[in-house]
């Protein structure tokens, strides 16, 4: 199926991407709607039809699969993410990382802020990068404000990995991809990750390919 006109209104749209049933494609790196960043989420698709675009975010999510989607990442520039994160890692993976599971999410017109100065960086991936992975240092804390999807308002301070996602996601509704601020000689293609640096923090692979960790 062809992507709606971007000169159509939003809800014209989004209704023609959910007519097509099942997944909504992904839209991957290179595409302008990735950079030019999104506009508040002030009701422009009404309160059914943002249901049911939430619903579709979260299916095309779970099918990637990953644990986190942007609503630019299916070529809709309103200021919408999805999250939720099972964390189906080995304990000592999650210790490293702070990776706790996380439910299912709704983030309408999110913004963070740091929480202390700590950092933290890994390996991380993107759904409209996809085959590639680099170590991106981020906020290990931060406070996230936003409204769920019906309205109710959301203050609350994440850590760990899921600090990680919230950032990754509302990093997109304002045209960033991770490798804007990802380590560049820490680019590593999928297979090479799993190969050589699958260990729980990115220590070995700094050493082996010469960059620094905070």
């Amino acid at each position: 199926m062809a992507p709606p006109p971007e000169h159509a209104p939003l809800a014209e749209r989004v209704e023609e991407l959910l007519a097509a049933g099942g997944p909504l494609p992904i839209v991957a790196a290179g595409q302008p709607v990735l950079r030019r960043g999104t506009e508040p989420y002030e009701g422009q698709l009404g309160p059914a039809l943002l249901a049911r675009f939430a619903e579709a975010l979260r299916e095309t999510m779970h099918a990637a699969p990953g644990v986190g989607l942007a609503a630019p990442q299916v070529g809709v520039e309103l200021r919408i993410a999805v999250i939720e994160d099972p964390a189906p890692v080995p304990e000592e993976i999650a210790v490293a990382r702070g990776r706790v599971p996380q439910p299912f999410r709704v983030l309408v017109n999110p913004v963070y802020e740091p929480v202390g100065s700590a950092r933290a960086a890994f390996f991380e991936g993107c759904l409209s990068v996809p085959g590639w992975q680099a170590v991106v240092a981020r906020h290990a804390e931060v406070r996230l404000r936003a409204e769920d999807e019906r309205g109710r308002a959301l203050d609350e301070v994440f850590g760990g990995w899921p600090a990680r996602i919230v950032q990754h996601e509302t990093d997109h509704l304002d045209g960033v991809l991770y490798l804007d601020r990802a380590e560049p000689r820490s680019l590593s293609t999928n297979a090479a990750v799993t190969a050589l640096w699958s260990q729980p923090t990115p220590r070995t692979a700094a050493g082996a390919l010469g960059f620094e960790l905070p």
